[in-house]
């Protein structure tokens, strides 16, 4: 098994002697188990309070877990990014608590590539486990012991483990002395039951961090209920919301490739760099990269589908999945323009995006379609926000509708935003490849959109103030707030 990347070790400084917990070590004697705490019994390890104002990075480093000061919390949208690679991942439980923490955390969409195994019994199943069969890259083992009996059952797996698997503790003290002492005989991470599957997701992530990919962009999957619903139109509309009023770098990703308007909606004419980039992949560079990229705006690129039927797209879902990896990697938001089809690509791309808006329009295929997302995206993403949903065409002249009280109360979930029936403003913006931002400013539609994009960033757009009247009857009579 391939080496992975050395983490900075904290505590370098300190004497390295007996530093071997996956490396020769011999005994459980070869640790001196009255050298921390020897002036106090077990029972009276002193745990710390954190301090307030300190960052997660910082809890980390001093050996606090989230179970005190909600790190869970304080992710944030961050996690959302987290891929795990492709590693065997082995947890020993010993509580129902932290089995079901564990349990979940394995189902999660982020350890798709991930081998995972849940075993309940904690480090003495462990050590009983791989007496004859080897380690995986990471164990993550639990015990209820004091101190000094986590650390005799910590030199007793230390002989059964290879010498590249990477072991995380999960314990019932939340002690610096404790954690200082683990971290020298060589575990990677100490963290303090109970323990939530979203902190042990970001461990493992930031044990197997890869130093090539520091940067990975929030991708938001816009789809449609069903076709005509308009999510491309609203998809590219929310990108230029993002670029402009919340000025975010940000790359529309057309991922229909034979009908994608992307191009038509931003009067471009760009190359056919989605079709190139899913031929082969493999050559898809950041130089490469960049000149497939059509810069709309000073913000705002686009990635767009060639719109041809001159070629059939036979791309794989590996393919699928590679570029849209990359493509990440060049700004902090990605839209991705999802066709309405159903393909495994397709299914892949809504699991592992960070959000998924779902566009819908009232009527009854779209509550039935739109009922059938979520629910297979919860049953997939249980750790994520569920699928914002957007009612769009309301009030459309002349054709019967669900009212939105009513589909809201058969599908589950309310809507973000509803945006009226509106020909004239999408059909003008459409034909004169302008953004509704720029052609109706001040129309409902916009107005939607913004409360879509504060929704899914969760900031609030500044709104800017209108300059004061100028004129004689304004000085003398002005406007009462």
């Amino acid at each position: 098994m391939s080496s992975q990347a050395r983490q900075p070790d904290p505590f370098e400084d300190f004497d390295d002697a007996d530093d071997s917990f996956t490396q020769n070590y011999e005994a459980a004697d070869a640790i001196d188990l009255n050298d921390p705490f020897e002036d106090l019994p077990d029972d009276d390890l002193q745990p710390l309070t954190p301090p307030s104002g300190l960052t997660r990075q910082a809890l980390t480093t001093a050996g606090f877990s989230g179970a005190e000061v909600g790190v869970s919390e304080l992710m944030g949208d961050e996690l959302g990014a987290v891929s795990i690679p492709r590693i065997g991942i082995h947890f020993f439980p010993e509580n129902d608590t932290t089995l079901q923490a564990c349990d979940t955390a394995a189902l999660d969409r982020r350890m798709a590539r991930a081998q995972s195994l849940v075993r309940r019994g904690g480090i003495e199943e462990a050590i009983a486990a791989y007496q004859h069969e080897p380690t995986p890259s990471l164990l993550i083992v639990e015990s209820s012991q004091t101190a000094h009996g986590l650390l005799e059952q910590l030199g007793r797996l230390a002989e059964v483990c290879d010498t590249n698997t990477k072991v995380v503790v999960i314990g019932a003290h939340n002690d610096i002395s404790l954690y200082r002492e683990l971290i020298r005989q060589g575990v990677s991470e100490y963290m303090v039951a109970p323990v939530k599957p979203l902190q042990l997701i970001k461990s493992i992530a930031t044990l197997f961090n890869d130093p090539e990919t520091p940067f990975v962009g929030r991708a938001i999957a816009f789809i449609g209920a069903r076709g005509g619903a308009g999510s491309s139109v609203l998809a590219h509309n929310f990108a230029h919301s993002l670029s402009e009023v919340m000025q975010a770098n940000t790359v529309i990703a057309d991922y229909d490739l034979p009908f994608g308007t992307a191009g038509l909606d931003f009067n471009q004419d760009p190359l056919q760099g989605m079709a190139d980039a899913l031929n082969e992949p493999e050559r898809l560079d950041p130089v490469l990269l960049d000149r497939m990229l059509t810069r709309c705006t000073e913000r705002l690129s686009l990635f767009s589908a060639p719109a041809s039927l001159d070629q059939d797209y036979l791309a794989d879902e590996q393919a699928f999945e590679e570029v849209t990896r990359k493509v990440r990697s060049v700004a902090p938001f990605i839209v991705m323009d999802l066709p309405h089809i159903w393909t495994p690509w397709l299914k892949k791309c809504l699991i592992a995006a960070d959000e998924v808006v779902i566009v819908a329009t009232p009527d009854l295929a779209s509550l039935r379609n739109a009922k059938n997302l979520i629910e297979l995206l919860k049953s997939f993403r249980p750790n994520d926000n569920p699928p914002r949903v957007v009612l769009n065409q309301v009030d459309m002249p002349g054709r019967p509708e669900i009212p939105v009280k009513d589909f809201t109360a058969a599908l589950g979930v309310a809507p973000v935003c509803t945006i009226a029936f509106d020909a004239k403003t999408f059909g003008q913006a459409a034909n004169n490849g302008q953004m509704i931002a720029e052609c109706a400013p001040a129309s409902k539609a916009h107005e939607a959109l913004l409360t879509l994009t504060a929704t899914i960033t969760g900031r609030a757009p500044e709104t800017k103030k209108k300059a004061a009247s100028s004129s004689l009857i304004g000085k003398f009579f002005p406007k009462k707030k």
